[in-house]
This record gives structure tokens, C-alpha cells and sequence, in this order.
């Protein structure tokens, strides 16, 4: 057994006072005169005798009063675990989890959770002695800087300073950061509070969870305190997707936008809105019932060229964090297009119907096959050659591929198969040709079969979208091929015309003919200008769902366009960093890891914006399903804890529960009851006693 308050022990040298009362009354006793008759005289020395017992019982009752009091106020506990020659000045770590994620904005009747959690830190560290240790995890990034300090004015300050994160994380990853933390302290009382909202989908019920009954062992106390206390309405916008691959200035953009109602109750007439570039561009009406998902089709149309950046809201509801989703679009004012050929000549038809879409689409570079080694390929959006071999440059050709770059690929208007096949081959593409018909001749007409106008090229072609097509054109010369790529256009013969590889984060267009009208008379058809304006459009595109992600996830920044050896973030909040290249180990990528607020992050190199990367929270975060005690308990046996786990209510007493896990409950209680019972027993023998005192005297 200890005590809490000690100083209060002091109060026992009370106890001598009724001995002192007793022995001052025995020098004052009176000399009773008794009669010479026998009987009378042992009668009252048998009277005496009982007197004297009583006040010897009653000296015991009142010494036992005196102590039972002031050991109730210098509040007894009973230990559960005790250790030789440790006491309730042992000094104390205390590592603090806290949940951090933005599920934890949610505001009860005592504010957010998250402020609540902060508050009831504050008063656990104001419990603590000089010379304990502190550390903190956060939920939201377990790597977050977490030594252990003696110095509690500082880390209350820290603790001041936090905010909610837009990332998400889970509890397992946390306990296991605290588990190494506190493990690496030397103090006797080893305390872990976790402080969460423990949404179901935190808490790992994996059956390979790390076995932590070292570090968790038996010296470890383990403090929950559930901080979710309410039936939240939330909806959230779990996914923004673009469905145009190809973006052009004044034309519609389609949009799905993916929404759950974590909620009990349904919501009729829900308004989702859409801006670009901060303007509301377009809004729509929508229903979803309780635990399920909708998913709204929306268009707008884009005013600009460039990045446009793009979100999707709703209104307000009890976790503002989750009702806006962000993407964005880039559509170039201007398309660099490097055309290579063998023959000058193959690509006359070629220019003439990329001239068909103004002067200020594309900035056409012209060259020969020879000279592609020599140029800088990443200065192009897309480049379009007509060649049967390549010399040399493929390997330039293929990592402007692989970084995202599209290539249009024409054979010579000479026909070569095993070259095309080898060219094929030395690309990384799957396609094996041979050479079918004859070049300036009429003996055999082949047309089309078959066309994908569910692809992208064909978007917006035709005036009627609902009855889609178009004069085939006749070929007698072209490549019957077997292909592994999407066949976008096949021939009668079940050869493809035109196949789609994806290579890396780029494309390739494969035509099996050379866009000349010795071998077809594609290039003067009405389809040949429009599909070529789009495939190019297409292959310039970049895949934007690739630059999103969700907050707290580290981003790569391609640099290889960047001439400037600074960079400057633009970040949502509308804050500026600057990033020094020189020193960056990679001169290609940067990895960005400030990613903790979601929203539209802008790159620029100098004052040309280089690219923008969108950052989401996670759809998990949303949900509004909470874990029980007893799903908590049975993580913990996954895990393996040795130590003591203590579940503790938010609105409890927090330090009293702390301090009885601590040093075992309390005995106050008990020993202040005992002592009135002893002063009752005692009034009781005091009255008895005087009346036996009162007979002797009369």
C-alpha cells in the first residue's frame, strides 16, 4: 500500500494526543472512601475493574480514530503491481498518440474533438513531476519528430501549435512508433495515451500484426480515451475524374464525381458544384441514400489555355475536409510537333491537314530521320515520324516515350517489311508485319472493317454523335499485321490500321500505310485531317490522374524541362516555397513530401508554371463508423500487449482514473468510513463508561 499524499502523514503524531489526555487524567484520579464492610469492597474494586477497561478501549477506539483519519486524507492505494524499493515518486514517461487525422474536426457540445484531445494532454502533463518524460506520435505521420523531452513547458507549446492534418493514417502504425519510443526510456512508469476517435477503419485487424510484447510488456500502462461520442452527417467526395483525354480552349470537359453518404439518414436534393480555376463553372442537384454512393455526370467548359486547375464541393456538413475533391487539366495554347521522315515527301499530306487547324495550334519543327539524334526530343509534345529504320536515336526515342512524350508512326512510302519489323522490335513494340498489295497500283481495295468510336480521336468528330460514320478509304499497298496494342480501326482482312501502344507514361500510333496516294487514298478522305488533328491532340495529352494524390503521400516533379536552378511551390494555402536544384540529388525528379493540405499544388520555374499536382484526402478518413471497446481489446491481443490497458471516459474524472491505474485504487474511502464507525462505537463505551463512573462516586 502507498500513499498520494504523503505530507499528510505528519498528522499521526495526533494520535498521541489521547494518550497524553489519559495519562494526565490517571494523576488526578479521587480517593473513594469505601465501607469496612467486605462485600461492599469487592464489589466496587469488580466496578473498578471494568472502568478501567473501558477507558483503555476507549484510549485504542480514539488513537484508531485519529489515525484512520489521517491516513484517509493522506489517501491510501493499493498497488497492482509493486516493485521492491519503488514508490509514488518513481519518475514517469509519457508517450501521448494523438489522433490528428481531420475525422477528428468533428465539434460536440465541448468543441472538436481534436481541441478536446489537446486539452485533456494539457491535463495529464499538468500531473506530472520534474524530471518525467514526454513524447508525441501523430496518427497523421508517425515519423513526425517524437524524442522524448523532460522540458514540459515547450512541449505543452508544441501542442498549442498543432492542427488538424488533411492525411490519414492508422493506429497500428502509431503504437508501434510509441511501443519503440517509450522502450528506449530508462524510467519505471512507462504510460502510452492514446487519444482517437478509433474509426473502425483504423484499427488493423490483420492477423500478421508485429508481435510487441517486448516492447509492450508488462512495466507498460496503455490509456485509451475514445473521443466519438455522436452520430456524425458527413458526405463526402470520394473521387473527381475527368473522362476527356483530349482538352481543348471552348469545348465541353465531362466530369464524374463520385459521392458517399456516411451518414444514417439519406439526403434528398444534395448540390455538388464545379469551378475551374475558382470560378463556378457548372451544378447539380443530386440524392444518396444512407451508407451508399452516387456518382454525378457534369460538364464544363474551359476558358483558357494551360492548367486549369479543378474542384468539385458540396455543402457544408459536420467534416468540411472531405466536401471538395481536386484535379486539374492542361491544355497546351500551342503544340510543339517534331516531324521526321525518311522521305520529305511522306509527310506533304500530313502538314497540310495539321495546317487545316490554324496557324497558332502547333509549332511545327521539320527534319529529316537522320537528324533526330541531334535534337533535344523532350522540347516536343508529340512527334510523328515516317521511316522504316532509324539509324540512330532510339534510345532518345524511347525514353521521350516512356516520360510521357506520343509518337505517330508512318511506314516509308518504300516498302520494307523486315526494317519496319526490326524498327517495331527495337521500339518495344509488338507488331509484326508484312507487306500486302502493290504502291501505285489499283489490283486490290481494302477498307475498313471496324472502328473503336468509343476512342478519345473520335470525340467530337462528327456532327451527329449519335450515328457515327465515315467513307472508308480504299488501300492497295499497306502492312497486314497481327498486334498485340488496341486496335483503333481494323481492315476487312483482320489486320489493324491503326493500333494504340502504351509505353511507359507515353503513347505510340501505329499506321499500317504511308500517308501517301500511291498506297491509299486515306490522305485525301474527309476523315484523314480531323483524325490526325485528334490523334495528335490525344498523344500530347498528358494522363492527369497520374499527378493526383492523396495528402501526406510524397510527389515526383519531372524537372527535365527546367533550365533554372530554383524552383518555387505554390501551395493552397497559398503559401511559397523555395526549392534550391543544386541540391537535389536527382537532376531529373524532385520528390516533394510537404503534402499535408489538400488542394492544387503549382511548380514554377521562374514565372512559367511547369506543372500542377493535385493532392485529395483519403476516402477512409470519411467514414463515420466508430470501433468498440472490446474490437480495440482484441487488436491489442494481436499485437500481443503485456502491459495494463486502461479504457478511460472522456467525461470521467481523467486524472483520478489515471492515478488509480497508476498506483491501484484508491482506500480513502474505506478508511474514513472505518473511523466513523469507530466513533460511533466509541460515543456508545464513553456513556456507558461515566454512567459506571457516576454509580461508584454516589
Amino acid at each position: 500500500m502507498i500513499f498520494l499524499n504523503p505530507a499528510i502523514l505528519f498528522g499521526l503524531l495526533a494520535a498521541s494526543i489521547p494518550v497524553i489526555i489519559h495519562l494526565f487524567n490517571l494523576r488526578k484520579l479521587k480517593k473513594i472512601e469505601f465501607s469496612t464492610l467486605t462485600f461492599l469492597k469487592e464489589l466496587q474494586k469488580n466496578k473498578i475493574r471494568k472502568i478501567k477497561l473501558k477507558q483503555w478501549i476507549l484510549l485504542i477506539l480514539r488513537v484508531l480514530i485519529i489515525l484512520f483519519v489521517v491516513m484517509a486524507f493522506a489517501r491510501p492505494a493499493l498497488q497492482s503491481v509493486q516493485i521492491g524499493g519503488t514508490t509514488s515518486a518513481a519518475k514517469t514517461t509519457a508517450v501521448f498518440i494523438l489522433d490528428d487525422t481531420f475525422s477528428m474536426s468533428v465539434v460536440d457540445q465541448k468543441g472538436s474533438f481534436f481541441n478536446q484531445s489537446k486539452e485533456i494532454i494539457k491535463t495529464i502533463i499538468s500531473q506530472l513531476q520534474e524530471g518525467d518524460e514526454v513524447g508525441l506520435i501523430l496518427v497523421s505521420n508517425p515519423n513526425y519528430e517524437n524524442k522524448l523531452t523532460s522540458n514540459l513547458s515547450e512541449f505543452l507549446n508544441k501542442i498549442d501549435q498543432l492542427d488538424l492534418s488533411f492525411a490519414s493514417g492508422d493506429l497500428n502504425s502509431a503504437i508501434i512508433k510509441a511501443a519503440q519510443t517509450i522502450s528506449e526510456s530508462k524510467n519505471f512508469n512507462k504510460e502510452i495515451y492514446l487519444l482517437s476517435d478509433f474509426q473502425k477503419n483504423k484499427i488493423s485487424t490483420e492477423k500478421n500484426n508485429s508481435d510487441l510484447s517486448e516492447l509492450l510488456n508488462n512495466n507498460v500502462r496503455l490509456y485509451s480515451i475514445d473521443l466519438a461520442d455522436k452520430d456524425v452527417f458527413n458526405i463526402s467526395i470520394d473521387e473527381l475524374k475527368i473522362n476527356n483525354q483530349i482538352f481543348e480552349k471552348d469545348k465541353p470537359v465531362s466530369f464524374s464525381i463520385t459521392i458517399t453518404n456516411n451518414s444514417k439518414q439519406n439526403v434528398n436534393s444534395g448540390v455538388v458544384s464545379l469551378f475551374l480555376n475558382d470560378d463556378r463553372a457548372a451544378q447539380k442537384s443530386f440524392d444518396v441514400n444512407s451508407g451508399q454512393s452516387t456518382v454525378v455526370d457534369i460538364e464544363a467548359i474551359p476558358k483558357n489555355n494551360g492548367f486549369i486547375s479543378v474542384a468539385a464541393e458540396l455543402e457544408t456538413d459536420e467534416i468540411e475536409q472531405d466536401n471538395k475533391r481536386f484535379a486539374s487539366l492542361f491544355i497546351p495554347s500551342k503544340i510543339s510537333l517534331g516531324l521526321f521522315s525518311e522521305i520529305p515527301a511522306d509527310l506533304s499530306f500530313v502538314q497540310i491537314a495539321l495546317q487545316t487547324a490554324g496557324e497558332n495550334k502547333y509549332d511545327i519543327d521539320n527534319r529529316s530521320i537522320n537528324q533526330i539524334n541531334s535534337q533535344l526530343l523532350n522540347k516536343y509534345q508529340s512527334i510523328i515520324i515516317a521511316a522504316n529504320s532509324i539509324t540512330s536515336g532510339i534510345e532518345q526515342i524511347k525514353n521521350f516515350v516512356n516520360n510521357g512524350g506520343g509518337i505517330i508512326l508512318f511506314p516509308s512510302s518504300t516498302p520494307d517489311a523486315a526494317k519496319l519489323n526490326q524498327l517495331y522490335s527495337l521500339l518495344g513494340i509488338g507488331l509484326n508485319s508484312s507487306f500486302v498489295g502493290k504502291v501505285n497500283s489499283e489490283e486490290i481495295k481494302i477498307k475498313f472493317e471496324k472502328t473503336d468510336f468509343n476512342h478519345p480521336v473520335f470525340q467530337d468528330i462528327f456532327q451527329n454523335e449519335d450515328k457515327k460514320q465515315y467513307d472508308s478509304p480504299e488501300l492497295n499497298a499497306y502492312y497486314k499485321n497481327s498486334s498485340a496494342g488496341n486496335q483503333i480501326i481494323k481492315l476487312i482482312d483482320g489486320s489493324s490500321f491503326l493500333t494504340e501502344f502504351k509505353i511507359g507514361r507515353g503513347k505510340v500510333f501505329a499506321f499500317n500505310t504511308s500517308p501517301v496516294l500511291s498506297w491509299s487514298d486515306f490522305p485525301i478522305k474527309s476523315i484523314f485531317s480531323p483524325l490526325l488533328n485528334k490523334s495528335v491532340l490525344y498523344l500530347s495529352s498528358k494522363e492527369r490522374d497520374k499527378n493526383i494524390f492523396v495528402a501526406g503521400e510524397d510527389v515526383t516533379v519531372d524537372l527535365k524541362n527546367t533550365a533554372l536552378s530554383q524552383i518555387k511551390v505554390v501551395r493552397p494555402d497559398n503559401t511559397e516555397e523555395f526549392i534550391n536544384l543544386n541540391d537535389n540529388p536527382n537532376k531529373d525528379y524532385l520528390t516533394y513530401t510537404k503534402t499535408s493540405i489538400a488542394g492544387n499544388y503549382k511548380f514554377y520555374s521562374g514565372e512559367t508554371l511547369m506543372d500542377e499536382i493535385s493532392i485529395n484526402t483519403d476516402p477512409s478518413e470519411s467514414k463515420t463508423v466508430y470501433s468498440d471497446k472490446s474490437q480495440f481489446e482484441d487488436y491489442l491481443k494481436e499485437i500481443k500487449f503485456e502491459g495494463k490497458f486502461v479504457s478511460i471516459d472522456k467525461d470521467s474524472n481523467i486524472t483520478e482514473k489515471i492515478l488509480q491505474a497508476r498506483f491501484g485504487s484508491e482506500l480513502w474511502r474505506y478508511f474514513l468510513l472505518t473511523a466513523l464507525i469507530l466513533a460511533l462505537i466509541e460515543m456508545t463505551i464513553a456513556r456507558n463508561a461515566k454512567k459506571d463512573l457516576e454509580g461508584i462516586t454516589t
